[in-house]
């Protein structure tokens, strides 16, 4: 064989495979876009102006149909009723009472990610930077500062220290104030500049500067306190992931490993001023930034799969004090936030 037919057959065998990739990712869309299409429609009801001005939780919805990963709206007095949606569909989304922010998808033939915050109309005010795969995204109370995480191309997250993350934090106009990553992290006095070093899962305090966050390094995670000012994050304790501030800035919620087996998780509650740990009466592994329902309950998404084989997910509740049992609070639902 000569080398132009050499070259003519691997460039055919290049058409063939490119072809074939094609074949498969529109066979893939158009196997979902049935499976979407022919699910029983979600009750809806509700102006989104009016349930806008009521205390509400708003989420992704997960509810097989054609707004399958559209942003709803319950309000807080009658959550299993009747869903308000949104124009917009995200990955993520976190809200305050005057404007939201969402990590959303466009899924290609390439798949593109985008950060925006969102009015109070729902409409893209601003975009904000990101890299890479949206994973947890937080407002500020005031909704001044965003923070939002991804997965870098290519790693795991499955074992704390052997992933790459980015965690940015922005000013709602799209300004960036840094990547927390690069910001000096010290565990019991040493400062830690490994390579492995990761940071993400920010929730903000009540201002303008501090925040908590998970840190991660040599197999070890910390929940640390950071200063954006002082460009510094400091270990508060080990073993916590993806931590959420209470409303009142007492306690943290977060996922904990223990004993667990790699990739799985323990909810629990950690008291700032006393330093007693809670575990919470969720026994299934909890892989998600959790969010507060009020001073006493803890809101979060466990992923379901429907008997059709297409994922779903539901938001339950359970009690901070590790009272009580977890219950359902919104079926079909993911990336809860509550806003009063």
């Amino acid at each position: 064989m000569t080398v132009r037919q050499r070259v003519s057959v691997l460039a055919a065998i290049l058409v063939l495979a490119v072809l074939g990739s094609v074949a498969f990712v529109w066979k893939a869309h158009s196997d979902r876009a049935k499976t979407l299409s022919s699910a029983p429609a979600v009750v809806t009801g509700g102006d989104l102006a009016t349930v806008s001005k009521q205390p509400r939780m708003i989420f992704r919805s997960t509810a097989l149909g054609s707004e399958y990963g559209r942003v709803a709206m319950v309000p807080l007095s009658n959550t299993t009723g009747p869903r308000t949606f949104t124009p917009q569909s995200c990955e993520r989304v976190y809200a305050t009472a005057v404007d939201a922010i969402c990590l959303s998808a466009d899924r290609g033939l390439v798949t593109t990610y985008k950060s925006q915050i969102l009015d109070s109309s729902w409409s893209p005010a601003h975009d904000l930077p990101l890299t890479g795969l949206p994973s947890r995204a937080r407002l500020s109370y005031d909704g001044s500062l965003a923070a939002t995480t991804t997965f870098v191309f290519g790693d795991s997250y499955a074992n704390p220290g052997k992933f790459s993350t980015r965690t940015v934090v922005s000013r709602k106009d799209g300004t960036t104030i840094g990547d927390i990553e690069k910001f000096k992290l010290t565990v019991d006095g040493k400062v830690i500049s490994a390579a492995d070093k990761n940071l993400w899962g920010v929730t903000f305090a009540g201002n303008d500067n501090d925040f908590y966050a998970t840190a991660a390094s040599g197999g070890k995670t910390w929940l640390v306190k950071g200063s954006l000012s002082g460009k510094t994050v400091t270990a508060v304790r080990g073993d916590v992931e993806c931590p959420s501030l209470s409303p009142d800035g007492t306690r943290i919620a977060f996922k904990k490993h223990g004993d667990l087996p790699a990739g799985k998780w323990h909810l629990a509650v950690y008291d700032l001023q006393t330093g007693k740990e809670t575990l919470l009466a969720e026994q299934n592994s909890v892989d998600d930034q959790v969010e507060w329902l009020d001073n006493q309950t803890i809101v979060y998404g466990l992923p379901r799969t429907a008997d059709n084989g297409a994922a779903t997910s539901d938001i339950w509740q359970v009690p901070a004090d590790g009272s009580g049992s977890p219950q359902v609070i919104v079926r079909d639902a993911w990336s809860p936030v509550v806003v009063r």
